[in-house]
């Protein structure tokens, strides 16, 4: 393989990694929602949901199929949207990066403002490598 097929290849691979992660934003951020829901009120109810997103009700009951379906969350009648393990889980990795993520751009001088922010799309698309380097970053700077 020559330098430019090479290249061709690394490229068409960030290309995949970045849809991958398009893919799975969405679902991390209902999964983190309901998670922050049920530990402030005891449960998640769609129309909560969807007042938080800024999207409609029937919006918000797509997403919900869907993670029903894929096994991230329960709903039961009149009572609102639980979580199962996986999407207990799921929601937990989620939170972590996304601490991790802020942490660093407030330790590198980004206003904690803007660091909250911006961690909200860089939490879904930041490498596990990077991630480390970020939490050795943040070990290094607490033991200075």
């Amino acid at each position: 393989m020559n330098e430019t097929e090479a290249d061709d290849e690394v490229r068409a691979e960030s290309f995949r990694q970045a849809r991958s992660a398009r893919r799975l934003e969405l679902v991390e951020d209902y999964l983190e929602l309901i998670a922050d829901l049920i530990d402030d009120h005891g449960e998640a109810r769609q129309v909560d949901i969807a007042a938080r997103l800024g999207v409609a009700q029937p919006t918000v009951a797509k997403m919900l199929r869907r993670l029903s379906k894929d096994g991230f969350i329960t709903q039961r009648p009149y009572r609102g949207v639980f979580l199962t393990e996986e999407g207990r889980a799921v929601a937990e990795r989620s939170r972590t990066r996304h601490r991790i993520v802020e942490a660093f751009l407030c330790a590198v001088g980004v206003s904690p403002e803007t660091a909250r922010l911006d961690a909200e799309g860089i939490e879904h698309h930041v490498s596990a490598e990077t991630l480390e380097v970020f939490e050795r970053f943040l070990e290094r700077a607490a033991d200075a």
